[in-house]
């Protein structure tokens, strides 16, 4: 596995981020992945490790370098009342969908020069709050992602402008959404009515959810982490990519 950390030029600056593709049998088909809340950490690069394992040139970006290029937490980064939880909210809740939508593009023009990767469409999945910019992305260049995942991404059907729900008719490529059945950042209710909306929209694809587990179960190090459910996570997206990345 060959592993690197670039900067990729954006309207607003060098997003730093983690590149990881399969040392043989060039070109790979290319996939975004977008991280949640705490931000980057060895966490989700062993999960980019794991997509490159399996074949694909993976883009691991921080996304919120806007913030400082070393903008990283320390461990109590979900513990409420802790500096390090009040220091990560102050950066994420000025987080919108637009300035994230413009790193999207220059993360798939980058891919576009890369000779390792594949030309043509590329997947894009995110977790928390970043199910919702994976699912916006689809919507936005349907010319260019083939694939989109959402897992138990937050307030996905609201009043707000951006909701994500209103990009599920948009897309061309097939979507799916992965959702905790507990989760107070999408309580079932608001799932159920989403599913509906999907339904209705015509999108080509699933909506799923993961009974009893909570809110971040796909993650390793997390208290809530799933084994089963984990696994049947990484088993829906490596299907939903193989079925339509080439």
């Amino acid at each position: 596995m060959i592993e690197t950390i670039l900067d990729i030029r954006t309207a607003d600056g060098a997003m730093e981020s983690f590149i990881c593709r399969p040392e043989r049998n060039a070109p790979h088909p290319g996939v975004l992945f977008l991280m949640d809340a705490p931000g980057i950490r060895e966490e989700l690069r062993d999960m980019a490790r794991r997509l490159a394992t399996v074949g694909y040139y993976v883009v691991l970006p921080n996304l919120y370098y806007r913030a400082g290029r070393d903008t990283h937490f320390g461990p109590t980064v979900l513990t409420k009342d802790d500096p390090e939880y009040a220091r990560m909210r102050a950066i994420r809740t000025k987080m919108t969908i637009p300035p994230v939508m413009q790193d999207v593009a220059a993360m798939l023009d980058f891919l576009e020069r890369q000779p390792e990767a594949t030309r043509g469409r590329v997947g894009v999945h995110g977790y928390c709050m970043s199910g919702p910019y994976a699912l916006a992305a689809a919507a936005r260049y349907p010319d260019r992602i083939a694939a989109a995942a959402s897992f138990y991404g937050t307030w996905i059907v609201s009043d707000a402008e951006e909701s994500p729900h209103l990009s599920l008719s948009k897309p061309e490529g097939e979507l799916y959404i992965g959702c905790a059945e507990h989760d107070e950042l999408a309580p079932l209710p608001m799932v159920e009515e989403l599913r509906g909306l999907f339904e209705k929209s015509g999108a080509k694809g699933e909506l799923e959810i993961y009974r009893g587990v909570h809110h971040g179960f796909a993650f390793p190090s997390r208290w809530c982490f799933d084994k089963p459910a984990a696994e049947r996570h990484w088993e829906r997206l490596l299907a939903l990519y193989r079925r339509q990345l080439r």
